[in-house]
């Protein structure tokens, strides 16, 4: 396992991170099974555990509290907050009077006093960047979180939130956690400049693009995998953006056949390469998906394989644009990028 500095924390965590999103309902990962991939990930030198309150609604950090109890101090430990939990307005967001709640509800559920790295899940467009970075420098003088970072936000929202810490004097996020995988590569466009900038940590989420990198998506097989149960419309080949995935898979698979590595070890190799992420969050369902992931630890991509997958999806283009949590609102709604015109 490789270790590196998460932004300039001064922590060290290792190149591939433990994400807990199947512990519990979602990939339905009891709690035997889920503490079995912890402990054989923790033996194989990870030492960074990502989950979030949202997860099977507090199951994961409920499975991932248990899993680590008596060995917190050996870890780095992540969640985060923001995303809806349940049907009342005010418990989702990132106002002040939901972050304090919502972190006692992750603490008790994860059986800890502190969170390492405390996350906003999603920008929120509804709560100012100063109400928010003032809940959580509160937070974090209290004790109760050492660090604080965002998830899957616009670029120009990094940028803001920096401006917003500095002029108001407050603490910064320190780590920016963003989709990123080969078929997914629109952040090296505009949201990789900006975390190098600023000397963010960037945690990459789905490094295997849902399981489209895994191997066992191919040409000509039925596609069974966990994801496409509940995701089919992001499996359907009839689909064009799906049907140039799959188009770029079968390419791939044959860059990694004549560099002797498997699908899993090219997608995470790619990702770990780049200068601006430091770690790769792989999400395990079973301790053999785990093993799998593990093999790519120490992958390092030569020259030659890098142009290779430039050739096959270019810098800085996604796939599956659709599919993009931090696009700008006017791109997803045209009334905000039109000017009002005047009835006649």
């Amino acid at each position: 396992m490789q270790y590196r500095t998460l932004g300039r924390t001064g922590v060290q965590v290792s190149t591939l991170a433990l994400g807990a999103m199947n512990f519990g309902a979602i990939g339905n990962t009891t709690q035997e099974e889920a503490t079995a991939i912890v402990d054989a990930a923790l033996d194989a030198g990870i030492n960074l555990i990502d989950t979030a309150d949202m997860y099977s609604n507090g199951q994961s950090e409920d499975i991932v509290g248990k899993a680590i109890a008596g060995r917190r101090d050996d870890i780095v430990l992540a969640t985060k907050a923001s995303m809806p939990m349940g049907d009342e307005r005010n418990h989702r967001g990132s106002s002040r009077r939901w972050l304090v709640t919502a972190l006692d509800d992750s603490l008790r559920r994860l059986g800890v006093d502190h969170v390492d790295l405390y996350q906003i899940h999603r920008w929120d467009p509804d709560t100012s960047d100063e109400e928010t970075l003032a809940a959580l420098t509160d937070l974090q003088r209290s004790g109760k979180i050492r660090y604080f970072g965002s998830s899957t936000f616009p670029a120009y929202r990094i940028v803001q939130a920096q401006w917003a810490a500095r002029d108001h004097h407050l603490s910064r996020y320190v780590t920016e956690q963003p989709s990123y995988s080969i078929l997914q590569r629109g952040i090296e466009a505009h949201v990789l400049p900006v975390t190098e900038q600023y000397g963010m940590g960037v945690l990459a989420w789905s490094p295997l693009a849902s399981g489209w990198l895994s191997g066992a998506v191919r040409e000509g097989r039925p596609i069974t995998t966990n994801r496409s149960t509940f995701m089919p419309q992001r499996f359907d080949t009839t689909i064009p953006a799906n049907r140039a995935r799959l188009d770029a898979v079968e390419r791939l698979a044959a860059v990694a056949d004549d560099a002797g590595l498997t699908m899993i070890q090219l997608a995470l190799g790619f990702v770990t390469v780049h200068p601006a992420v430091t770690s790769a969050i792989i999400g395990p369902r079973t301790l053999d998906h785990l093993r799998s992931q593990l093999a790519a630890a120490d992958t390092v991509l030569t020259a030659d394989v890098l142009d290779a997958i430039d050739a096959i999806v270019a810098p800085g283009v996604d796939l599956a644009a659709h599919e993009k949590f931090d696009t700008p609102p006017a791109l997803l709604d045209p009334s905000l990028r039109r000017r009002a015109t005047a009835t006649r």
